[in-house]
């Protein structure tokens, strides 16, 4: 009787040794999944203090349009943006490369495209397969008359910028001006036309996906660089724009 109870008595020590140890582990690990819980909102709380570039409040695909060319900008459908980013670069080949012209080029291309369709057209029917079909291409006076009434908008919006250049009343302006077409200038004596144009199509196809895809790191950075632009442009504003008369006179007014 005695090594019975004294069985029973171990088996129960062993019972209750196995309690505290399950309840030490699962209070570590409640206490281990807490402060997980209070990593988390510090580190979401210190992406959302990090400032967008240029005050941005929406994802860039809605700033872009959201629409089938901000796919293509973003490189949504890889095979569809590498494809066009593969031709235009074949057409800069051409016109750099090999000196090829842009009259000669688009009389060629049509050359060949006519005569595709031409003998297509005479051959479907030995050939049991059906004519080419063309698309009806026809401009609506509604399309001519929007695109109109954009252009004249963004020209009239041009010509008032120059005037309120050229009208000597606001120097900041004219001096952000000399400065941006002095910029271009030196800018378009070292490439010729074409490879300014391919350059800027590049980085205007290739730069959004690569800010989305990295667009953090590039926050950060950007946001650095705009302080330290404000500070340059304070310490510049401090000993030379103060000085000029007409820039004091209307910042006192």
């Amino acid at each position: 009787m005695m090594s019975e109870s004294d069985e029973h008595g171990s088996l129960l020590e062993k019972i209750n040794e196995k309690i505290h140890e399950y309840k030490g582990s699962s209070s570590s690990s409640s206490s281990s999944s807490d402060s997980d819980d209070d990593k988390k909102p510090r580190r979401s709380k210190s992406k959302s203090k990090i400032k967008k570039l240029f005050g941005r409040q929406h994802p860039l695909h809605h700033v872009l349009g959201g629409g089938r060319a901000a796919d293509l900008v973003l490189w949504r459908d890889k095979q569809t943006s590498g494809s066009i980013l593969a031709g235009v670069t074949v057409v800069w080949l051409l016109f750099e490369g090999i000196g090829y012209h842009l009259l000669t080029f688009c009389c060629h291309s049509l050359i060949v495209f006519l005569t595709v369709c031409f003998v297509w057209s005479n051959a479907a029917s030995f050939i049991n397969r059906g004519p080419p079909k063309f698309p009806d291409v026809i401009l609506s006076e509604v399309q001519c008359l929007k695109i109109a009434h954009i252009l004249r908008k963004e020209i009239n919006e041009a010509f008032l910028t120059l005037r309120n250049v050229a009208s000597g009343k606001d120097l900041k302006t004219y001096l952000t001006s000399i400065a941006a077409l002095w910029f271009i200038s030196i800018i378009g004596s070292c490439f010729s036309f074409l490879t300014l144009s391919y350059t800027i199509f590049l980085m205007a196809y290739t730069l959004p996906m690569l800010y989305e895809k990295y667009e953090d790191e590039v926050d950060v950075v950007g946001e650095k660089v705009l302080i330290e632009l404000k500070k340059q442009y304070a310490v510049l504003d401090d000993k030379l724009l103060s000085k000029i008369p007409m820039l004091s006179e209307k910042k006192q007014h």
